[in-house]
């Protein structure tokens, strides 16, 4: 990932707690294998580094979210800011700089707190103020973040300061439970109307949504393997609900629900959904086990070892249908 002009040099002072670098970069069209390579790469390095703990790597997810956000958990503020000044690092840099368009986001925040990446879909703010307003700054923080905290499906709220010589923005990240409901409060009125207010002493500041899916089901992103795809996951989700909504209907919604209990249809179905909800809490991660070498595979053979496993999630769909076609 590329630095912005200019950017200090990063000394941080001891820090208890672990921390994350979030780092959000945008690569060139066409670039993304050698991107992947050169990501492979800085596997290879970071996992030697000092205070290193783990690497998660979130694949673009158009049209939401255009970038790589890649999240490096250290144990200390000091061993994340030794790796973000490490000489080889920064070589690693110079090499991707031709593969990246713009400059890349990268923040460090403490892992403390609710509003910490990965989540169903996220936004990270990145905002430098004007010298001298930042008490002024806290004060509309404060009241920003009371207003977010009512907007529907608002989950959580990440704040952080500058650190001194290592980061020069103040970094809000919110945690919504949907893409509808945070796109509802970045265009709300009552948003605008505190941005305008923001005005007099905001230099600039930068937007950026993070999308995930299902991840408390499959596992999250490592070094070396990201975490599956989100078509992947939609397709191995398909394939666990399609027979548990079926079977719950035959056995259980159409005889017992709505023929012996006399519930209507809409109320029957409600609670059809509730335990098929309930059932893939359990069902999911069990077969995100056994599909793994799909949803994640790696080595040369990523790509034939795609095709086998989309074949055989396709050859799944269609026993459930013959299967089921023989019910009454």
């Amino acid at each position: 990932m590329s630095e912005p002009a200019g950017a200090p040099e990063a000394k941080a002072s001891p820090h208890s707690c672990a921390v994350t670098i979030v780092t959000q970069t945008r690569i060139r069209p066409g670039q993304a294998e050698p991107f992947a390579r050169w990501q492979e790469k800085i596997g290879q390095v970071i996992a030697r580094s000092s205070g290193f703990l783990k690497q998660t790597v979130i694949p673009p997810s158009p049209p939401a979210q255009t970038d790589w956000v890649i999240l490096q958990r250290f144990a200390s503020a000091d061993t994340a800011a030794a790796w973000l000044n490490s000489e080889s690092r920064l070589s690693l840099l110079e090499e991707a700089l031709p593969l990246l368009m713009g400059s890349d986001d990268v923040h460090i925040v403490t892992d403390d707190g609710p509003g910490v990446l990965p989540s169903p879909v996220s936004v990270v703010i990145s905002t430098r103020i004007k010298p001298g307003h930042e008490e002024a700054y806290r004060a509309w923080e404060q009241r920003i973040a009371a207003a977010q905290s009512k907007s529907p499906g608002f989950q959580g709220y990440k704040f952080e300061p500058p650190i001194p010589n290592v980061q020069n923005d103040w970094l809000s990240i919110l945690r919504f439970d949907s893409e509808a409901n945070l796109q509802a409060w970045l265009n709300s009125p009552e948003r605008l109307k505190l941005l305008e207010e923001a005005d007099a002493f905001t230099e600039e500041f930068h937007t950026r949504i993070v999308r995930t899916g299902f991840d408390q089901w499959f596992p999250a992103g490592t070094v070396d393997r990201p975490a599956p795809p989100a078509w992947k996951q939609n397709m191995l989700v398909l394939l666990l609900l399609y027979p548990v909504v079926f079977l719950f209907g035959v056995f259980a919604q159409n005889p017992l629900l709505i023929e012996k209990a006399g519930l209507p249809f809409w109320l029957a179905l409600f609670i059809g959904n509730i335990v098929s909800v309930i059932l893939l809490n359990w069902l999911v991660p069990w077969a995100s086990k056994r599909f793994d070498w799909w949803l994640r595979p790696s080595g040369r053979n990523s790509r034939l070892i795609d095709l086998a496993g989309t074949g055989l999630v396709i050859a799944l769909y269609a026993l459930c249908l013959i299967v089921f076609s023989q019910f009454p």
